[in-house]
């Protein structure tokens, strides 16, 4: 089994898909202002954004993506103008994290784990 997309459902589908292509998500169905459907660069899965006519944030889901040059990144998204509520900080889990969160309110983390995502020293096996 693999994870094949995520949907976020929202009132604000244009700036939301606006906001996944500044973190690097590219854009493959544009049936906006009702659709989008977005890729991501490395890997088959691809995230899906769908009008609503209403809609509330999660604050029990977060979505994860992971890059090689976190710091980079997060400078990088702050120059687009996007906002950090944390900065990237190291874990004790041995991840460097930082938070912000997409136009609808939700939770997303920019993450760099490299072997330690799947293969932590306590992994089970």
């Amino acid at each position: 089994m693999n994870l094949n997309q995520v949907t976020i459902y929202t009132t604000r589908p244009a700036e939301t898909a606006e906001f996944f292509t500044k973190l690097g998500l590219i854009l493959i169905v544009d049936s906006l202002p009702r659709y989008a459907r977005l890729e991501c660069p490395h890997g088959d899965s691809t995230l899906s954004i769908n009008i609503a006519d209403e809609c509330t944030a999660s604050n029990d889901i977060v979505l994860y993506f992971e890059g090689d040059d976190l710091d980079g990144e997060v400078a990088r998204l702050k120059s687009l103008g996007l906002e950090f509520e944390e900065d990237p900080t190291d874990r004790d889990w041995l991840w460097r994290q930082a938070y912000l969160r997409d136009p609808n309110g939700n939770r997303i983390c920019l993450f760099h784990a490299g072997e330690n995502r799947k293969n932590p020293p306590w992994r089970v096996k």
